[in-house]
């Protein structure tokens, strides 16, 4: 019980509860105080007009009076006179004098609790205004004990009440926050249990019901999350499936390829200018078409084959690109510039960089093509003391919005109708498995530029940093 929420709620609410009463019981008992000894006041009056009335009474009157009253004697006090009304043995000397005439809530206060905690039975005296204008004022001697006795049982009457209604608050509101709060938040934790056991099951994402505010808002956080999660899960298992049908093609298409690489060795004898200049860009095309093949089921396992590193000239790399994507541009008017420095050389694997920057220029190049207008696609290179910098830019349309959010994630980043937003997620692997990193410097509707960016030394670079 303590360890729940209402269990706990319901303890701080009788704590409270009490407190709160505790602030109301010491201002009431002074006010009760205070009553008190003005009607010890006004009964004293009383008995003194019943003396005033008759011209002699007797000792026994007189004594009965002051009994009545609860007084020991009665002071009157007309103009400059002060007059002994009603009068009786002392039985101690007075220790307390009080004046009710007009006293600070602060006074009444302080007095209530002095007396509630002395315990001696003492004699004080009270001064206070006659009711009716009788005169100038009323002064009676009387026993602080049965002023005590009369507050203690106030007191505890007080004390007694707000158990009660503590109790009956307490529970009330247990109930409630068990209703509004702790229903609804097992009811979330029910939810979170049931999707933790079958993730992939859209049906258990939580639909939010709760009319309480903040617990709405932390059901529509948890099913974002969940539907987020849910996704990624299908899109995982959709990859994994993809990864066996892609072996299985890879497979058979390596076969092919070797078959087709077999018949271009002989393409080479032949004496045809044209053949002699287009047959080794046909035998480098089906060699990495062939190395592709070996290596494509490594992104479905998640595992590219690490780079061997090598000292490479970029600006051959760059020409050999350039080149196979103007063939296939064809008819299309997009040109093509390049800047490398003729001795640049590279620390990098060359296959892995000539299939980075293929696919750059290959996602530049179609989309300049899509907008059927004349375009551009520019690789420059420069190198400083601590790494190498390639830059691919194009003037075509920019990237759009849902391209730019999904960057580098498979299947969700391709930029153009058809696509499957794989080209940059591999080119990114292929770059961090350098140690470098692939990033988007620029894209509006002036176009779009890439920069790669590899370290010289032994050290991958930040993502964020230099």
């Amino acid at each position: 019980m303590l360890n729940t929420l209402s269990g706990r709620f319901l303890i701080l609410t009788v704590i409270f509860v009490m407190l709160a009463e505790v602030f109301i019981f010491v201002p009431s008992v002074a006010r009760f105080r205070e009553d008190y000894l003005l009607d010890r006041l006004e009964r004293a009056q009383i008995a003194s007009l019943a003396v005033e009335a008759g011209p002699m009474i007797s000792p026994d009157l007189e004594s009965e009076l002051l009994k009545n009253a609860g007084v020991f004697n009665v002071v009157l006090r007309r103009d400059d006179a002060r007059q002994l009304a009603l009068s009786s043995p002392i039985p101690s000397p007075i220790s307390a004098t009080y004046d009710m005439r007009d006293p600070s809530a602060s006074t009444l206060i302080r007095d209530a609790m002095a007396t509630l905690l002395d315990t001696q039975p003492r004699i004080i005296r009270v001064i206070g205004d006659p009711v009716q204008g009788a005169g100038r004022l009323i002064e009676v001697t009387m026993m602080q004990v049965p002023l005590r006795t009369a507050m203690l049982e106030y007191g505890l009457n007080v004390l007694l009440l707000s158990a009660v209604i503590s109790v009956i608050t307490a529970f009330l509101l247990f109930l409630a926050v068990r209703v509004l709060l702790v229903r609804p938040i097992k009811g979330v934790v029910d939810h979170m249990t049931a999707y933790a056991a079958a993730p992939e099951d859209a049906r258990r994402i939580i639909a939010p019901s709760a009319g309480v505010r903040e617990l709405r808002d932390a059901e529509v956080a948890l099913q974002a999350m969940q539907t987020q999660l849910t996704g990624a899960l299908k899109q995982k298992d959709r990859l994994a499936q993809l990864g066996g049908a892609v072996a299985k093609v890879s497979h058979d298409l390596r076969n092919i390829l070797t078959a087709a690489q077999l018949f271009t060795d002989r393409i080479e004898g032949s004496d045809d200018p044209l053949v002699k200049r287009m047959a080794p860009k046909l035998v480098g095309s089906i060699s990495r078409a062939v190395h592709l093949c070996e290596s494509t089921l490594a992104f479905g396992r998640a595992d590219e084959p690490a780079p061997r590193l090598d000292h490479v000239n970029l600006s051959r790399i760059v020409a050999d690109v350039i080149e196979g994507e103007r063939l296939a541009a064809g008819d299309d008017p997009v040109s093509f510039a390049e800047d490398i420095p003729a001795t640049m050389m590279l620390r990098a694997d060359e296959e892995q960089m000539h299939r980075v920057l293929t696919n750059l220029v290959r996602n530049a190049r179609q989309a300049i093509a899509a907008t059927h207008r004349a375009g551009e696609i520019a690789v420059t290179a420069a190198e400083d003391d601590t790494s190498w910098c390639i830059r691919v830019a194009d003037t075509g349309p920019g990237l759009p919005t849902k391209a730019r959010e999904h960057l580098f994630q498979p299947f969700q980043g391709g930029a153009r109708k058809g696509g499957i937003g794989l080209g940059l997620v591999i080119a990114g692997d292929l770059v961090r498995g350098h140690g470098g990193r692939l990033t988007l410097a620029q894209t509006n509707e002036n176009g779009t530029v890439f920069e790669i960016k590899l370290p010289k030394a032994d050290f991958a670079l930040s993502p964020t940093n230099d």
